[in-house]
């Protein structure tokens, strides 16, 4: 009989795949690896709008195109007026009504349309923004209202996309497997944001307007390649559960939100994400441009550095994998990321003072690492609190605590920024100093984070998930 290599290739990479790569253990035969990794593609085209957005424009509009600070911080931060509706999608699509039973697959092909047509207006958007070449005689109001629907789109379908693609990976396996299957998907995100920082440092190594709208444009080509490849086949049309849907009794989103927030110990667990995602998030639009201007970095040097935050952060994320399967807390281990969070920063602050750029990859790395730890402790938490046929509505929650807090974060980074330039008593003649006030008010609010995560740690009845609730 002739050796099968295929078939011991394949044992082989069965076998190394639980051991090496996180959260493997939770394929079945029912749900294959396969099947969740092509799935977890709608969070590749997430990490790379996040990275396009936070990472490679943010430092483009402000060095190469001379838009300000808040204006930049400010456009950064629109997303954040859907971010609320991030619960109100979850329980939408908990309870979706479909005839072809389908419950989350319809949202996240709107969420793709509206990333979709994000990027197509954004790169001509920046260019009249800015008063580039031909677009110097074009109204201002133009460029600032044409970039704001841009962001908002992308931002919105982002926030769509990534809401009830996580709920569809949940509806996918077993209870106990949930966390799991959410920390699969973070990761994968993460995935994205590293290898997508890294193409885009390479493709704007010269950088060049066109050669930006190029990028812009092929981002979105790949943003419904990728999505439509993810959701192939992931929600089967099912004709009794379309007629069970018709006669389904939904209950009222005031609710469903009343019903999860008055379970005790959850509004703490939301402050504490709130307070850590505040601190973590708000150097996502200051880091490159710091790099820039206090360090003299090139754009594409800067654009890694959002490869190494996000590497940092899949670390973060795998150690947080195989911490959580054994009996730490996940509460714990938020307290810890949010820690290892503020040495990351100081060590970025002193970077300026003499550190160097060693220094400062250290930090990055290091603040990478805390914010994996941290997101997926309380992520974990935020699962195993919340009532059992509300996971969609439990995971919009997170995400719109999340995402509000980054984008109010993002915004006040790139004001409080421009404040500090134009005050020189407080140093805003300094290249380095405007951008040291915020990573320091960056390390108070970790501080506060601890500090929160430490009083829920002593009464920790108060978050489990009740044994039996008929939500």
């Amino acid at each position: 009989m002739a050796f099968d290599y295929k078939a011991f290739v394949l044992r082989k990479l069965a076998s190394v795949g639980p051991k090496y790569l996180p959260f493997a253990d939770v394929a079945t035969e029912d749900v294959p690896l396969s099947r969740l990794l092509r799935l977890s593609l709608f969070q590749v085209t997430v990490g790379a709008a996040l990275v396009l957005l936070v990472g490679t424009l943010n430092r483009v509009m402000i060095v190469e195109l001379s838009v300000p600070a808040t204006l930049v911080a400010v456009m950064l931060a629109l997303p954040l007026l859907f971010a609320p509706f991030r619960t109100w999608i979850g329980h939408r699509s908990d309870q979706h009504r479909s005839a072809l039973g389908w419950r989350r697959v319809p949202y996240i092909w709107k969420g793709t349309m509206y990333q979709f047509g994000g990027f197509a207006v954004m790169p001509f958007a920046l260019l009249v923004l800015s008063g580039y070449g031909e677009a110097v005689d074009a109204p201002r109001w133009i460029g600032l209202s044409s970039a704001a629907i841009a962001f908002l789109l992308v931002g919105a379908g982002v926030h769509i996309v990534q809401t009830v693609g996580l709920a569809l990976a949940t509806d996918l396996v077993k209870e106990d497997d949930q966390p799991k299957v959410v920390g699969l998907m973070y990761v994968m995100l993460l995935v994205g944001m590293v290898a997508s920082a890294l193409i885009y440092g390479a493709l704007l190594e010269n950088y060049t307007p066109g050669r930006l709208i190029q990028v812009i444009q092929g981002t979105a080509v790949l943003t419904i390649a990728l999505n439509l490849i993810a959701l192939w086949k992931q929600e089967p049309r099912d004709r009794a559960r379309a007629q069970a849907m018709q006669t389904q009794v939904n209950v009222p989103f005031k609710e469903a939100w009343d019903s999860l927030v008055a379970r005790p110990g959850m509004m703490r667990l939301m402050v504490m994400i709130g307070f850590g995602t505040f601190g973590f998030g708000m150097a996502d639009v200051l880091l490159e441009p710091y790099g820039g201007q206090a360090l003299g970095f090139s754009v594409a040097e800067t654009t890694r550095l959002t490869a190494i935050l996000a590497a940092g952060t899949l670390l973060g994320f795998g150690v947080a994998s195989r911490v959580l399967s054994g009996p730490m807390p996940a509460l714990t281990l938020g307290r810890i990321g949010a820690a290892i969070g503020i040495p990351g920063f100081l060590a970025i602050i002193l970077a300026s003072q003499g550190g160097g750029a060693a220094m400062f990859l250290a930090g990055t790395l290091a603040t990478g690492v805390g914010a994996g730890l941290f997101g997926h402790a309380t992520l974990t938490q935020t699962i195993r609190s919340a009532p059992r046929n509300r996971i969609g509505l439990a995971l919009g929650t997170w995400g719109a605590v999340q995402a509000t807090c980054a984008g109010i974060g993002v915004a006040l980074a790139g004001i409080i920024r421009d404040i500090v330039v134009q005050i020189p008593s407080l140093g805003g003649l300094s290249a380095h100093a405007p951008y040291n006030y915020v990573f320091g008010i960056e390390v108070a609010f970790l501080v506060l984070a601890v500090l929160v995560a430490t009083k829920a740690i002593r009464a920790p009845a108060d978050i489990d998930r009740e044994p039996a609730e008929a939500s």
